[in-house]
């Protein structure tokens, strides 16, 4: 069966905001008397549910979270993403040679992916085909999140293709039986069935074109 529905990850796949995003939880983290390197938070952390994220630092470092913590982290990523969000090298050219039907399936909250696609001119490539784990309540590496996207654009799993960065969500992915595709731009090792990885975004078309 050809695939007719490509469900895109958001942070590192369709934008460049990893780095950004835990440059932000250096920065809030600091705040707190706590040095954390936004690099080391990428490779560790990648991909993960915010709070337990959170949750694991301040543990590690023994540090009480504010109440307002969370709310103020996600104001400085959002200052971040005015200033310096980019789409990920190779990225335009591969939606626009997909015609397939779009969505984006992300861990982040709808407003997060909303404004980090409207920056990169990004939105109307997907429109309303947003699907944040905040809202459909299972988050990944749960494969549910995956299968319910795919129920909501009213398309079965094997019609559609996962392009995801994150071991997290390549196993979602996976896990969901869906053909994924692995943006392994740190060369990562990982053997998942339904996996293929890839390091160009403009490889992404014709990967797409052979998958069956």
């Amino acid at each position: 069966m050809s695939k007719s529905c490509l469900l895109f990850d958001n942070d590192g796949t369709l934008v460049d905001s990893e780095y950004l995003c835990n440059l932000g939880i250096a920065h809030a983290f600091l705040e707190l008397d706590v040095t954390l390197d936004a690099d080391d938070l990428v490779k560790h952390y990648r991909g993960m549910k915010l709070s337990e994220i959170m949750a694991s630092i301040s543990r590690q470092y023994s540090v009480e979270l504010p109440d307002d913590f969370i709310l103020s982290y996600r104001k400085r990523v959002a200052s971040l993403f005015d200033k310096h969000l980019t789409p990920i090298e190779g990225v335009v050219y591969a939606l626009d040679h997909l015609p397939h039907r779009k969505a984006v399936v992300s861990n982040g909250p709808r407003q997060k992916i909303e404004h980090a696609l409207n920056v990169c001119q990004l939105r109307g490539y997907f429109n309303d085909n947003i699907f944040s784990a905040y809202d459909i309540g299972y988050y990944k590496p749960n494969p549910q999140i995956y299968l319910d996207a795919a129920a909501m654009m009213k398309v079965s799993p094997n019609q559609c293709v996962v392009i995801e960065d994150s071991k997290v969500g390549a196993e979602a992915g996976s896990r969901a039986g869906i053909t994924t595709l692995f943006y392994n731009r740190y060369n990562e090792t990982l053997s998942l069935p339904h996996v293929t990885s890839f390091n160009d975004m403009k490889q992404l078309p014709k990967m797409i074109a052979n998958v069956s």
